[in-house]
């Protein structure tokens, strides 16, 4: 080998020792910021748990008007954490999946979790059905609890969840499909948001400096989703309208908004050297 050669090999072999230090010096980094987001996690999990209780409870006994006005508020929590939650594909399924997922639709005995609920709640305004598959529901929220305690987060998946919280809303719950029976979408667009702000709050300290454009923009794209939710707030201070009452233009520049936000958000792992 030449001395040329052997000074081009050793320069390689120093820019991979260098890229290697380097990233490692960005997981020593994420190591904070995860684990304060699996705090956040675990303190959304144990507010599901205990809301979903007090929702299983209420339409076991029957009470349909209280099951209805708990069912949204209780979504909130497993909706913040959903990049998670869908780590557990048998739970997301059991817990969130919809009726166009089962051959049979709403009446095919498969069809689980809170949307099978939904379903009979406002359509059929009865809870009498479906009282195992409240039974079931209570028990996968636990377990999905149980498994996130258990549970290193990845993160890839932590960082880039900021992107796929608003992907989701941008791609198929802005048609209102999700909570199709209820209308309180908005409630779960909330909630997508203040789980996809959470995170870069707490990556933000990594690129302050050398993203502060970035993230400015990031900021002022948070705020027009947040301005437009806000317009949209229930009189009584209680959530939201319902999801009936938005134009098509109104949906559109919803979508608008929340799409560049995801488009700017799906950068965010690049910039951490997640990619």
């Amino acid at each position: 080998m030449t001395f040329k050669r052997l000074l081009t090999v050793a320069a390689l072999m120093a820019g991979t020792a260098t890229t290697a230090l380097a990233q490692q010096a960005q997981a020593l980094d994420l190591v904070a910021p995860i684990a304060e987001y699996k705090i956040y996690v675990s303190e959304n999990v144990d507010q599901l748990v205990k809301d979903t209780t007090a929702f299983v409870q209420a339409v076991k006994a029957g009470e349909v008007d209280k099951a209805k006005a708990l069912y949204a508020p209780t979504r909130v929590s497993y909706e913040r954490v959903e990049p998670i939650a869908e780590l557990f594909s048998d739970l997301d399924v059991s817990i969130d999946s919809r009726a166009d997922d089962y051959e049979g639709a709403e009446k095919d005995p498969a069809f689980p979790g809170f949307h099978r609920i939904e379903y009979s709640l406002w359509v059929k305004n009865s809870a009498d059905d479906v009282k195992p598959v409240a039974d079931k529901l209570l028990a996968d929220v636990k377990e999905l609890q149980s498994r996130i305690d258990q549970l290193t987060f990845p993160p890839e998946v932590v960082v880039g969840g900021a992107a796929v919280l608003m992907e989701e809303v941008a791609a198929t719950k802005i048609s209102g499909e999700e909570n199709r029976y209820s209308k309180v979408d908005l409630w779960d667009f909330k909630a997508n948001t203040d789980g996809s702000y959470k995170i870069v709050e707490l990556v933000r300290p990594l690129i302050a400096k050398k993203e502060a454009t970035f993230l400015a923009e990031v900021d002022k794209n948070f705020k027009t989703v947040y301005d437009i939710l806000k317009t949209y707030e229930a009189q009584d201070g209680k959530g939201y309208v319902s999801y009936e009452k938005l134009t098509d233009k109104d949906r559109t520049v919803m979508a608008a908004a929340i799409n560049q936000l995801a488009e700017d958000l799906s950068t965010l792992r690049g910039k951490l050297g997640l990619d």
